[in-house]
């Protein structure tokens, strides 16, 4: 149940073309759908602007396959992140028209909405990283936003990403991701203007603690404007970047397909 949704029932209501009893029972999905499992919440579109994602690690394929046909009923679009091949063998005769990314173990199906706010870069590191950032690359796409991918840019070799400032500078937010170290964020942070959202990988040898050293090292920046997400949280960054590249002025759109 979306805006839309509601505006059409009310407006059914008022033109006697739909009865208060009909009207009742398509309203009983709120403010959530109770599947005893699981309760789905199909108004979030309308308080935040997006619909529910299915968090598929941990579920079922059955699971998977019911909450996120409900919410594509509803919405038109889902969003499935952290489902592994396995699982998507098990549901991809469910959703129509849908795409999967076995890299960043993501799904969505339907519509991409229509972009909005400039390009956002997605710097890698390295590219044992990219599983991260398809999953932010993804996300950015099915929010409304579209993708400037910069992979492989780390400090090792520091002119790989001197060499893509014009393209973070042209950008409203960056997400900078990276592993073992994990000071990239700095580095890019103390270059740009834009704020910088530094994602740690679990990327890296026994030191780093399974992204441990990363986070550290991100949240003791000292470069300004970067703020730090969980240990290869691709989504979280990419809907903290969509929130506020819809809110920053436009600088020019393209393409949100990932």
């Amino acid at each position: 149940m979306n805006e839309e949704n509601l505006k059409k029932i009310i407006k059914d209501i008022k033109e006697g073309s739909l009865s208060e009893e009909k009207a009742l029972e398509n309203l009983k999905k709120l403010p959530y759908l109770d599947m005893g499992y699981a309760r789905v919440d199909l108004h979030r579109q309308i308080r935040t602007g997006y619909p529910e994602v299915v968090f598929g690690e941990g579920k079922s394929a059955l699971q998977i396959k019911e909450i996120a046909s409900r919410i594509y009923e509803n919405h038109g679009s889902v969003l499935v992140t952290r489902i592994d091949g396995e699982k998507y063998e098990k549901i991809k005769d469910t959703l129509p028209g849908h795409r999967y990314s076995s890299e960043g173990r993501i799904l969505y199906a339907g519509q991409y909405p229509e972009t909005r706010g400039a390009a956002v870069p997605v710097l890698t590191a390295g590219t044992a990283d990219l599983p991260v950032a398809e999953e932010a690359a993804w996300t950015l796409a099915a929010k409304g936003c579209s993708v400037k991918k910069i992979y492989d840019a780390g400090v090792s070799g520091i002119h790989r990403m001197l060499l893509s400032l014009q393209d973070l500078e042209e950008s409203n937010v960056i997400i900078v991701i990276a592993g073992m170290d994990g000071v990239l964020p700095s580095v890019v942070g103390g270059c740009v203007k834009q704020p910088v959202i530094a994602v740690p990988t679990s990327t890296g040898y026994g030191a780093g603690e399974g992204g441990i050293a990363p986070l550290l090292t991100m949240l003791n920046s000292c470069a300004p404007g970067v703020v730090v997400v969980n240990i290869d949280n691709g989504f979280g960054a990419a809907c903290a970047a969509a929130s506020i590249n819809s809110l920053a002025p436009e600088k020019g759109k393209g393409d949100n397909k990932p």
